[in-house]
């Protein structure tokens, strides 16, 4: 159980690195802005580096879909609300469906607690 603990505070912190990073890619004006450029790049090294961890106790897909989806809520959240990216009701009602499966998983997968 202790593991299980661990693996989740590893996966959150992945997540919050790669939404990082990729708000880093969209400052970095295609790599031509030095230090959001190298910014970018480290947070997706801690990522994906912590992803590592993550897999030692969450099954590949479960994890993997964890991290996607959280990710791509937390991104479009950022680019609506910090980078002024309008969200449409088919955007928001996508986001509530990765937020639905996320649950799911997370509730209900017997997966989602053996490595």
């Amino acid at each position: 159980m202790r593991a299980l603990i661990w693996a989740y505070g590893f996966l959150i912190t992945a997540i919050a690195a790669e939404v990082i990073g990729t708000t880093l890619l969209a400052k970095s004006a295609q790599f031509t802005r030095l230090w959001p450029s190298i910014g970018m790049l480290a947070a997706y090294g801690v990522s994906f580096y912590l992803l590592t961890l993550v897999l030692k106790t969450i099954p590949l897909g479960v994890a993997y879909a964890i991290w996607g989806g959280l990710g791509i809520v937390a991104t479009t959240l950022i680019g609506a609300y910090v980078l002024r990216q309008p969200l449409d009701t088919p955007a928001i009602a996508g986001i509530a469906a990765i937020v639905f499966g996320v649950i799911l998983i997370n509730g209900f997968s017997a997966a989602a607690s053996h490595g």
